[in-house]
């Protein structure tokens, strides 16, 4: 799932009891996160006949990037959410091959050649059992490019979220509910991503301080996602603008974003 991701009606259920995200609304207002993956893309130096891995595909709108980058190759499209892989094919059609996976349970038909990922692994609780995941299924040699959220990410929005979750009418059905996100150092993830077997690892911490021009639709769709899967749906708004008159609106959002660049060992391990 791509997005660090309410609804205009009921969701299907997704992975983990959750409900599936809202594809369409998110592929409207990615794009930061587009801006963000245009910026990776710049770092692949692709030739144009390797076989790609989008580790978290999204909606298919950077998914679409990358096929162009590989006319002579081929790309598999990951996501978890149904829905999201269901909006990728529909984009796409058989320029891709799209799939819905856990990442840390892939299989995929063949070693590929480039894992790229965006706004993806922070939603991922193990990130040691993801990178080994990754690792078994590329090729020798093969570069992963990749980032999320990291240490850091939008605290101050979260803090917000987290005292309007334990107010008034939402705060029983937050009770013992802990966020789902991972927003890992750069120095940890170095050393995860070197022990399932990756070298020549470089990892990154980057602020980057976002304006919302569509707070409202961006925070239900992406950040407040899982906040949501909790309350019935008539509370979905009140709690939405509850969050948004404790952060104040326009909202900047202070994203930090972890960069990963790094290259699966020649050995397996």
């Amino acid at each position: 799932m791509s997005a660090d991701s309410g609804a205009s009606g009921p969701l299907a259920t997704g992975p983990a009891g959750t409900r599936d995200w809202d594809a369409s609304t998110y592929d409207r207002i990615s794009g930061v996160q587009e801006t963000w993956a245009l910026e990776q893309l710049e770092r692949l130096e692709l030739r144009g006949d390797e076989v790609v891995l989008d580790a978290g595909c999204g909606s298919g709108r950077v998914t679409a990037k990358l096929v162009e980058l590989v006319p002579r190759g081929r790309v598999y499209a990951v996501d978890a959410s149904p829905a999201m892989v269901q909006h990728t094919r529909a984009r796409l059609g058989g320029r891709v091959t799209a799939l819905c996976q856990d990442l840390t349970d892939l299989a995929l038909p063949e070693p590929v050649d480039v894992v790229f990922s965006n706004a993806t692994f922070h939603w991922i609780a193990d990130h040691a059992k993801l990178f080994r995941a990754l690792a078994g299924a590329m090729g020798a040699g093969a570069r992963l490019v990749a980032q999320c959220g990291g240490y850091g990410n939008i605290d101050s929005f979260r803090l917000a979220a987290d005292g309007v979750a334990r107010s008034g009418e939402f705060e029983p059905y937050f009770a013992g509910w802990k966020g789902p996100w991972n927003y890992a150092r750069a120095d940890v993830t170095a050393e995860r991503l070197a022990a399932a077997g990756f070298v020549e690892v470089e990892t990154w911490l980057e602020p980057r301080p976002t304006l919302l021009t569509e707070p409202e639709s961006f925070v239900a769709t992406v950040c407040l996602v899982r906040h949501l899967d909790l309350l019935p749906e008539d509370l979905h708004e009140s709690f939405i603008g509850a969050v948004l008159a404790r952060t104040g609106v326009p909202l900047t959002l202070e994203y930090v974003r972890l960069n990963m660049v790094a290259r699966r060992a020649v050995q397996r391990r």
